[in-house]
């Protein structure tokens, strides 16, 4: 069974940057595609950002793309999400996640397509 276990967050404030990374174990990482996701008080979780297995692919929500970036080191297990440029609307609970994809090209945005999921950490940007 993969376990996710995510770090990094923290209270900032708007402009700055932070770096969450997510390390895993039980599993064979590099047949993973992860994702990272947000859930912000009161409202849904939503998809923030994903990468493919190999690192070669990544895809991103509109409301993060060029300013945050998705990268993984499979060597050590780990997913990362850098994110600058800190706006108040980016604080929430962030969570990493991660599927198997069997090959397939699909950039998964959904959170029901994603089989296991870290516990999150809390990213709070003051203005």
């Amino acid at each position: 069974q993969v376990q996710l276990v995510e770090s990094g967050g923290g209270l900032v404030q708007a402009g700055a940057s932070l770096r969450l990374s997510c390390a895993a174990s039980g599993g064979t990482f590099n047949l993973y595609a992860m994702g990272w996701f947000r859930q912000a008080p009161g409202k849904e979780r939503e998809f923030v950002a994903t990468i493919n297995p190999s690192g070669g692919g990544t895809y991103y929500a509109g409301s993060v793309k060029g300013r945050f970036t998705i990268s993984r080191d499979n060597a050590k297990s780990t997913v990362y999400l850098q994110m600058n440029s800190l706006k108040p609307e980016d604080t929430a609970v962030y969570s990493c996640a991660g599927r198997r994809t069997y090959g397939s090209i699909h950039y998964a945005t959904g959170t029901s397509e994603y089989n296991f999921w870290g516990q999150g950490t809390q990213v709070t940007v003051s203005s």
